[in-house]
């Protein structure tokens, strides 16, 4: 009689019936042969590959290494030098108020393009904001953004931001200190660092390095910048904000110095009712354009070379709290926001000062550098993969004409130079993608696989193994 440890008799209970059970009797042990059974015994299938992460090119791992946390102090102990960065505060004293923030911003950048041999230019895109909730009068709004030309793709662009205005406790005080170091001179860094690093290369697609003004008021700079986007039709497939990513220390002390939190949005808010009702009906809720940029981000950058784990949140933000990715998703692109695991109230949004011991305000004693260095790591990665990858294909969608257990897939051909595509797939209750079939230069694939039991996507795949976001089929 064979004997079976409990580990053996539950890799047989949860393997198909077409898996086989090889038992040797010699040694009284079994054997199975597992084909991933103990990850996922359903939905049940043989073909394709488990998913792996995307490893960094070479050059990834270059300029991953490049990254600097004395420069990153640098650049929020400057930010916090300007006193208050409040939208409401002064745009002409040079040392002091948004004013001088944003010239020193948009200096620093222009030193950056200065040796990118023409590749990057930058702009400060302003207007005059009217009086609207927490506007008391009519301001300037000016956010400062280089753009790092694409090579061979420019017209697909790709944008990160951070916000450089701040505030203390009454949100309408323009004229106290408001060091901001934390929320969000630590986002700024983040961006400032890589257009730093990126300013001499050459990304297939544009990047836009972006420092949003007036966040804290009602996120009027992001507002501003991606209508001015949408209304020059601008093909923009993914944005990542930035904000409060400088400290991984909770209010109680707990402390997750390796983990970086990931929000993303579920129905779009661009679909009509009859698009997210179609979403619904498919199981597609869990799939919406942000999410997918949000499961590339944790494929290829959460690795060694980044040293950090990438927790996604399917969710918009926090609660009672708002981001500037809010506004590229009111504009239908594909947007998430990075913030720090474990926030400490008492430096956000608070005056200085002290209170039976209790150190209050944001403050630059707060902020990790290490961990801020970390979360660059996260950004670059994801940024400059999505850069040189392909583009996502367009218009896909599955057969569900007839009745059947295969699965037929089309798809357009998207922006950049693909080399193929493959076909990703995964349980309906399962969160990310795990199981991937190349399908090679071809625009349908059909699948032994029934479209009732998972969730497809279909993902472009470019030189070096670069493969775009994930597009989940609707029916065709």
């Amino acid at each position: 009689m064979v004997r079976l440890t409990w580990l053996a008799f539950c890799a047989i209970a949860q393997c198909s019936f077409a898996q086989q059970i090889l038992v040797n009797h010699k040694f009284g042990e079994i054997e199975t042969r597992l084909d991933g059974c103990l990850e996922s015994a359903w939905p049940p299938t043989e073909i394709g590959e488990k998913i792996k992460p995307q490893e960094p090119s070479a050059e990834l791992q270059q300029m991953l290494s490049e990254i600097d946390p004395a420069r990153i102090k640098a650049t929020i102990l400057k930010l916090v030098s300007f006193g208050t960065r409040h939208t409401l505060s002064t745009q002409t004293d040079p040392n002091r108020g948004i004013g001088a923030a944003r010239d020193w911003i948009a200096s620093e950048l222009r030193s950056y393009a200065a040796a990118s041999g023409g590749k990057m230019t930058v702009s400060t895109p302003s207007y005059i904001q009217p009086v609207a909730n927490r506007i008391p009068f009519p301001v300037n709004i000016s956010n400062v953004v280089a753009r790092l030309e694409g090579a061979t793709d420019p017209s697909r662009v790709y944008v990160i931001t951070g916000h450089y205005d701040s505030r203390v406790t009454d949100i309408l005080n323009y004229e106290d200190d408001a060091p901001g170091a934390n929320d969000d001179a630590s986002g700024v860094a983040v961006f400032i660092e890589l257009a730093r690093i990126s300013a001499t290369r050459r990304p297939a697609a544009t990047i836009l390095f972006g420092a949003v003004a007036s966040e804290e008021q009602g996120l009027q700079g992001s507002a501003f910048f991606a209508k001015t986007l949408r209304n020059a039709s601008t093909n923009v497939e993914g944005m990542l904000n930035n904000d409060i990513v400088g400290s991984s220390t909770g209010d109680r002390g707990q402390k997750d110095p390796f983990t970086i939190r990931l929000f993303a949005q579920g129905l779009p808010l661009t679909e009509t009712t009859a698009e997210q009702q179609e979403r619904l009906r498919i199981g597609g809720d869990n799939d919406s354009p942000a999410r997918e940029l949000a499961r590339f981000v944790k494929e290829v950058a959460e690795n060694t070379y980044t040293g950090m784990k990438i927790a996604i949140i399917y969710r918009l933000d926090r609660y009672l709290r708002g981001g500037d990715h809010s506004s590229f998703l009111q504009q239908g692109y594909p947007a998430v926001r990075f913030t720090e695991p474990n926030e400490n109230f008492d430096h956000q949004h608070q005056d200085i000062r002290v209170d039976n011991g209790v150190h209050y305000g944001d403050l630059p004693e707060f902020v990790d550098y290490e961990y801020v260095s970390r979360v660059a790591k996260v950004n670059l990665a994801a940024l400059w993969s999505l850069a040189n990858a392909p583009g996502m294909p367009r218009n896909v969608t599955v057969e569900t004409t007839t009745l059947g257990n295969d699965s037929l897939l089309r798809w357009k051909k998207g922006s950049g130079e693909a080399i193929g595509y493959e076909v990703v797939w995964r349980a309906t209750d399962v969160p990310l993608w795990t199981n991937v079939l190349n399908v090679g230069m071809v625009n349908s694939a059909r699948l032994q696989l029934s479209k009732d039991n998972v969730i497809f996507g279909v993902r472009s795949v470019g030189n070096g193994g670069l493969r775009s976001p994930a597009v989940i089929p609707f029916p065709g």
